[in-house]
């Protein structure tokens, strides 16, 4: 079968194209259904229709169909994956099999040979990649792996004993007992549906599993409440946490390669009424240590935070509540000012990334090793560029100024609502007003508000209410702000719709939104004059910068998010 000369044939390409293209399939060791689909010569469907017309098969498209784990069973994932094949359906004795190369003889014959195996007839559709990747993932869905696991569990009840034997330390997981299996599917299906967080709750009568996902927690899955202790013994022993110690919460953390991936996971236990519950903070590096670039600055902010990081020395600070993304902004960060000519050094609680090259400590308050005391250590450390994890104190923000002062560049966080309440906070903690303006460059506020799905997002017309609420916010906007809306024309924004991209969520990832305060000469004023934090506001925002709402709405007119996201995460009822 040559797809590539049909599509020459029908004049859809050159023969120029056709030389390329057959250059690519010979080259590449890819199939033409590929090399076409890969160089957008025609829309996936379209090609699966030609090629059925060709072979003369009926193609059978599958809209997202799920496909009951009992016909599942005919073709093990395995097989399906290693010959492009898939059961779709069962009715009597004959199945319905979804084939993306029905005409390759390899796939041919060992479909025969599992016909012959499981005693049924079949009948072959040709389907296209989609469809076949869609099924693909319904072999290994979270309910039915834990399931299998729970039923091995039953009928192996050493299962229990062994999960308990291994050692851990950094370590590539691997399915050998019931438990450890069922540790590793809840681990590999949160990474795969991109979780933050795993919480582990044991209730009355089950064992609740529940997935953070762009911010938000979803319940995941139930388990016999029977399984608990086995699973947080697992947990417990890959985290070298004590297993006989129920009474008092625990912390850990332990490394594994999941998938061929490595990924850390942070530990923390807390006795609840009907057990312990777990709650695994899923650090994967490709996603916390972003660089600065593509953290959603805007170009302004970019400005301001870039000429704040090149001066010989300054404090700059992350706020915003716990779940924003300030450690991941103070690590971009970092990762500007970690050079070979520069001593970078951290004092964290926890260390939730290893960065090369960077110096990192973690706080034992247990031990009286705390950020001020990690903070006193590290100025004997000849550090060019300190990060502290937290300014809780004001014992901490003394020294954070004063390291500032001294020929530092201090990176770190603290819990305000806004960039502008920064500089009232400092002064409550004991900093003393005239040594804010010498010391402090610039604050970075921020929140994490999940964008909306670019393939299924929905363009509607908002109602008169929004609309008044959009407008009224637009009129304060800083005039290069305003520079790229028209007013003249209809205002539209974009709602949450859901499809297969997003998993019928409507949502897919998160975006920043920030407050970028940089210290001027008419700020300083107000700072030695009237620290009020509704002047430090105004003053900011003569300056150019934008609160986040006014950035959140920005955001739901560029079609980035909705409006109802930026009113939840910015607190503005």
């Amino acid at each position: 079968m040559k797809l590539i000369y049909e599509l020459r044939a029908k004049g859809i390409i050159t023969e120029d194209k056709k030389n390329q293209l057959d250059s690519a399939v010979r080259d590449m060791g890819k199939t033409e259904e590929e090399v076409i689909v890969e160089n957008k010569i025609l829309p996936e469907l379209s090609l699966f229709e030609l090629k059925s017309k060709l072979i003369n098969m009926p193609i059978k498209n599958l809209y997202q169909r799920e496909i009951s784990q009992d016909v599942l069973g005919l073709i093990s994932g395995a097989a399906a994956l290693n010959y492009k094949m898939v059961p779709l359906s069962k009715k009597d004795n004959v199945v319905e099999i979804g084939m993306v190369y029905p005409e390759n003889i390899s796939s041919q014959n060992a479909l025969r040979f599992l016909s012959g195996k499981n005693d049924f007839i079949y009948k072959i559709y040709l389907i296209t990649f989609s469809d076949f990747k869609n099924v693909l993932k319904q072999y290994k869905t979270l309910e039915s792996e834990t399931k299998k696991a729970l039923e091995e569990l039953g009928e192996d009840k050493r299962g229990m004993i062994n999960s308990l034997e291994q050692a851990s330390g950094s370590l590539v997981i691997t399915d050998d007992a019931p438990v450890i299996k069922m540790v590793l599917v809840i681990l590999r299906h949160a990474i795969e549906g991109g979780a933050s967080d795993i919480h582990i709750e044991p209730t009355r009568d089950k064992l609740n599993i529940r997935f953070r996902q762009d911010g938000i927690l979803h319940l995941s899955l139930f388990l016999p409440i029977s399984v608990h202790p086995s699973i947080v013994s697992r947990i417990k022993i890959l985290s070298n946490l004590k297993i006989d110690e129920n009474r008092i919460p625990q912390d850990g953390r332990f490394s594994a390669k999941i998938d061929g991936k490595d990924i850390d996971f942070r530990i923390a236990t807390f006795p609840i009424l009907y057990g312990e519950k777990v709650e695994i903070r899923v650090l994967d590096p490709t996603e916390g240590l972003k660089p600065f670039e593509k953290m959603g600055f805007s170009k302004r902010n970019i400005e301001v935070i870039t000429k704040a990081l090149k001066m010989p020395y300054g404090l700059i600070l992350a706020s915003g509540p716990t779940g924003s993304g300030k450690t991941t902004t103070l690590y971009s960060l970092m990762r500007i000012l970690n050079q070979e000519s520069v001593n970078v050094v951290t004092i964290e609680d926890p260390v939730e990334y290893s960065m090369p090259g960077v110096n990192q400590s973690q706080v034992k308050p247990d031990i009286g090793y705390t950020f001020a005391e990690g903070l006193r250590q590290i100025l004997r450390q000849d550090p060019n560029v300190i990060m502290v994890g937290e300014v809780r104190d004001e014992e901490t923000a003394s020294l954070v100024t004063n390291a500032a002062l001294t020929g530092h560049i201090v990176l770190s966080t603290l819990h305000t609502n806004s960039a502008t309440g920064v500089i009232p906070r400092l002064i409550d903690m004991g900093v003393r007003p005239f040594l804010i303006p010498s010391t402090l460059r610039v604050v970075i506020a921020q929140r994490l508000i999940r964008s909306l799905c670019q393939k299924c997002k929905k363009k509607i017309s908002p109602s008169e209410k929004v609309k008044k609420y959009i407008l009224d916010i637009i009129k304060d906007l800083p005039a290069f702000a305003k520079a790229d809306i028209n007013l003249n024309e209809s205002i539209y924004i974009y709602e949450a719709n859901g499809c297969e991209l997003c998993n019928s969520k409507g949502y897919k990832d998160r975006m920043g939104l920030y407050e970028v305060l940089s210290m001027t000469d008419e700020l300083i004023d107000i700072i030695l004059k009237s620290p009020a934090e509704s002047l430090i506001l105004k003053v900011a925002q003569k300056q150019g910068m934008l609160t986040m709402l006014q950035e959140g709405i920005l955001k739901v007119l560029d079609g980035q998010t909705t409006i109802d996201e930026v009113i939840r995460v910015t607190q503005e009822k």
